[in-house]
């Protein structure tokens, strides 16, 4: 694109009259000049004169591109910025940079921080005054803001999974189209709003990036209610954490323009791979379907094994020694099942328009020789999900249990019971705990959680499996025990 990057420096202002003008000065020429920039000031209804002050200060600069609006009502902190926002999105900017009023945050250090937008390395930028030990409380942040601060960022980075310095600062800038595929407008008004964003942008997989700022604090007066800010947050985390574990889905949480999902393999714990691969004897002919991207169908052919995966999009990431074919699963089944030992159904029955109609068709094609068939599923009677039912919840999520992906549920009964009607004979019935090493980046806590989950199986496995692994074994269809009988007739005759 031969044109500037077009930059909007949106400037969030209430009661700010004694301050604005002094925030307007220090807004570089560099930026100003070497941009397409527009700087926009929103007076949240104040009850001085900053509006005026804005107005007053167009007037007297007419070359600056000064736009100044006035909220008939209070929108709050976060209200007033998704204003903001929405108008960077209608007006077509490139980028949008988010300035204090008040002057906490300096504007001479925009040209710094927007580098990583300007060469494509971030779609979020954060000002922080935590990455220079001392460097906060040297500028004036008062001791009980500094303290609160850090525990509340640590906990914060622990329930999101993330390593950021700090959460609230509100020195931020964005890429636009990265806005766009958050649902901004389902964020409070309030000033959680900052927090709300940060766990949408790690939603929707945004790239963050941290760039120390230098600290002020002058005399302008805090407008949170720290307690209260505190209990939002955090009950904002447990539910992106829950949001995350596909137990509790969040809607705001989700991006506009969601990726497909992707199922990652679950190795180097108790998991449903690890159980299945565990199951496959050596030297076994494999065809795993619905293969996904091909990394497990990789991994068994890393083993030594003979491997075919099908999936009705091409596999991405395979061992060149696998076989491919593409196959819509939904429709009748075409595939060279003569040479097949195991069949391999790792999560894919759930997806199926008609399991049952699919388990007899993959039956009948797989001859009079048995071979052996490994599925696994989610089990819809786990606990949690059993808690959500009582609370009234039944929330459909990218992953987990309620996978919105999935055309059927299974509890370990009906599971056995279908391959069972289709005419398969069941070997092993086994639960498998929760994949607590792939949601939590904490290894101890995840080992733990795992460890509980296995001795609760042991006690109920019907409640406390995340998912159900059956091992069975097919048998010859009716029309080969029919050529059976017929041929043992004639040997007889």
């Amino acid at each position: 694109m031969n044109r500037r990057p077009r930059l909007l420096i949106l400037i969030v202002a209430y009661n700010a009259e004694t301050t604005l003008g002094a925030v307007l000065d220090r807004i570089p020429n560099s930026v100003l000049l070497d941009l397409d920039c527009e700087v926009l000031v929103i007076d949240d209804a104040s009850t001085d004169n900053t509006f005026d002050v804005g107005r007053a200060y167009r007037a007297g600069r007419p070359m600056l591109p000064l736009v100044v609006l006035r909220n008939a009502t209070n929108q709050g902190y976060g209200g007033n910025q998704k204003i903001g926002y929405h108008y960077a999105s209608k007006e077509g900017f490139d980028f949008v940079a988010l300035v204090h009023g008040d002057g906490q945050y300096a504007p001479e250090e925009l040209p710094r921080l927007l580098e990583p937008l300007l060469c494509g390395e971030a779609d979020a930028v954060f000002g922080s005054r935590m990455m220079v030990k001392g460097a906060a409380r040297r500028g004036g942040m008062p001791l009980y803001k500094f303290v609160g601060n850090k525990v509340l960022s640590a906990t914060q980075n622990f329930l999101a999974g993330v390593e950021l310095s700090e959460w609230h600062s509100g020195y931020r800038l964005y890429r636009v189209s990265t806005l766009e595929n958050v649902r901004l407008a389902s964020n409070a008004n309030d000033f959680s709003f900052d927090s709300q964003i940060i766990l949408q942008l790690i939603a929707s997989d945004a790239r963050i990036r941290e760039l120390s700022i230098p600290t002020f604090y002058g005399d302008e007066i805090c407008r949170v209610n720290g307690m209260k800010y505190a209990g939002q947050v955090f009950r904002e985390g447990v539910r992106h954490l829950f949001h995350r574990w596909g137990l509790l889905q969040q809607h705001w949480l989700r991006p506009v323009r969601p990726s497909a999902p992707h199922y990652a393999v679950k190795i180097g714990y108790d998991s449903s791979h690890t159980q299945a691969l565990s199951r496959i004897p050596a030297g076994t002919s494999v065809m795993d379907l619905g293969s996904g991207d091909g990394a497990f169908a990789s991994m068994l052919a890393g083993r030594g094994l003979n491997v075919t995966a099908v999936d009705i999009a091409p596999p991405v990431v395979l061992d060149p020694q696998v076989a491919t074919i593409r196959a819509d699963l939904n429709q009748p089944l075409d595939l060279p099942l003569d040479d097949v030992d195991c069949i391999t159904l790792l999560d894919v029955l759930g997806h199926l328009d008609s399991p049952e109609s699919f388990a007899e068709e993959l039956r009948h094609g797989l001859g009079a020789t048995p071979r052996l068939v490994i599925v696994t599923t989610a089990n819809v009677a786990f606990v949690v999900t059993r808690l959500m039912l009582l609370m009234g919840q039944f929330n459909y999520s990218d992953y987990g249990v309620l996978d919105r992906q999935h055309n059927r549920l299974f509890t370990f009964r009906t599971l056995r019971s279908l391959l069972e009607h289709a005419g398969y004979d069941v070997l092993e019935v086994k639960g498998i705990p929760a994949p607590f090493p792939r949601a939590l980046r904490t290894r101890w806590l995840a080992n733990l959680l795992l460890t509980v989950n296995r001795a609760l199986i042991g006690v109920a496995p019907r409640l406390f499996s995340f998912q159900v692994m059956v091992v069975a074994r097919s048998r010859p269809h009716l029309d080969e025990l029919l050529a059976i009988a017929r041929s043992s007739a004639d040997v007889a005759a």
